[in-house]
């Protein structure tokens, strides 16, 4: 039974009828006091579920902690959450009330230039602690889009995953095409999707045209290949009405090639998508580095100008150490599963699933203004 699942019978249990339910869990996801709405709660709520309320929202509150918040100067904020069975995952605020959340403690695809994945896979998170991490969020300030970009792959915990985003996309109030669902590639993505309900964007991470190349980079991501894999991103994003967007982390010497370049172009021409290019953030011990922003920017507006919609973005919060999977791999350091509070750190980098862009041929030097997805 998934987490949401115990969720209900628990408010069962109490005594709630479906819409009990529904008002309690709908209110606690938009982070709204269970005495709002305009029917009075001593007049909605049965006795036994009022009196059983405290417990309850303390359990949902529970669920998700902040450990740490590292706040940056383009107004995103990392997050260190402290989970109930001691462990921790990272969340991150970010500008024009967007929020990535992760899906995973640890993530099993390696990818080699990220830090998350160092340790593989440790356990799933919850489709209530997927819930937890916008609720605490909103707790913060709005959120109007949530991003499945932060620690783990999406794929790899679909059941949790499409739960909490089907959630999220009708007592969350959170728009479908608000809701975005990245991916480095798996057969079951493309057949699930579909199938729901609620059907959120899709984020394809490929990093590169080479089949090659790509598997060096990401280890232990399902074999397909680059282009069978955007011709799937392609047939969902037009059976959605959401462009599917393509997911690029530029690093310098190994994708930001003239021979990467056109295999962009030969991909995604014409295709209903956007690629998102993000300037690699170093992490301690990797061989990766960051290519210069004028060699970015170049690229950019090559790719643009031969046809492809090319976005590119700063990692928000570079100014913030805290990177994906590097603000619990200090605390681990630390010998602190999950602190109870500790100060913004300074200096370093942050990582992928970032927000701040220029685009096109109006590509210009990193700033500290804000964008969008």
């Amino acid at each position: 039974m998934s987490q949401l699942d115990l969720l209900r019978e628990r408010l069962r249990a109490a005594g709630a009828k479906p819409s009990h339910e529904r008002r309690v869990l709908r209110l606690w996801a938009q982070a709204l006091p269970q005495d709002s709405g305009k029917r009075a709660i001593d007049d909605f709520l049965p006795r036994q579920l009022r009196d059983a309320l405290p417990a309850i929202v303390a359990e949902l509150g529970g669920l998700a902690r902040i450990a740490s918040r590292h706040p940056a100067q383009d107004g995103s904020v990392r997050l260190l959450l402290g989970l109930a069975d001691g462990q921790t995952c990272e969340s991150v605020l970010l500008p024009r009330g967007g929020l990535c959340v992760s899906t995973q403690i640890g993530c099993a695809v390696g990818c080699r230039f990220c830090m998350t994945g160092r340790d593989g896979l440790l356990r799933q998170i919850g489709s209530a602690e997927i819930v937890a991490q916008v609720a605490l969020a909103r707790t913060l300030r709005p959120v109007k889009k949530v991003v499945f970009m932060g620690m783990g792959e999406p794929a790899h915990n679909l059941a949790n995953v499409m739960e909490a985003i089907e959630f999220l996309g009708t007592a969350g109030n959170i728009g479908h095409k608000n809701l975005v669902f990245s991916t480095v590639g798996d057969q079951r993505v493309f057949e699930r999707l579909p199938l729901g309900p609620v059907k959120p964007a899709l984020a394809l991470s490929l990093h590169s045209t080479r089949s090659d190349l790509r598997a060096e980079l990401l280890p232990r991501a399902p074999r397909i290949a680059p282009a069978d894999l955007v011709e799937a991103g392609h047939r969902y994003a037009r059976a959605t009405g959401y462009p599917m967007q393509v997911q690029w982390t530029l690093l310098a010497g190994v994708n930001d090639t003239a021979e990467e370049v056109e295999g962009l172009v030969r991909l995604l021409k014409g295709r209903y998508a956007v690629l998102n290019m993000i300037p690699y953030n170093s992490v301690p011990d990797l061989p990766f580095r960051r290519p210069a922003w004028e060699t970015a920017v170049a690229l950019a507006r090559e790719l643009h100008a031969k046809g492809v919609l090319t976005k590119l973005r700063n990692s928000a919060g570079q100014d913030v150490d805290a990177g994906c999977g590097q603000l619990r791999a200090r605390g681990l350091e630390r010998g602190q599963e999950a602190p109870l509070s500790r100060p913004p750190d300074a200096g370093g980098v942050g990582k992928v699933f970032s927000i701040t862009f220029s685009s096109g041929t109006s590509c210009g030097p990193p700033s500290s203004g804000v964008g969008g997805i």
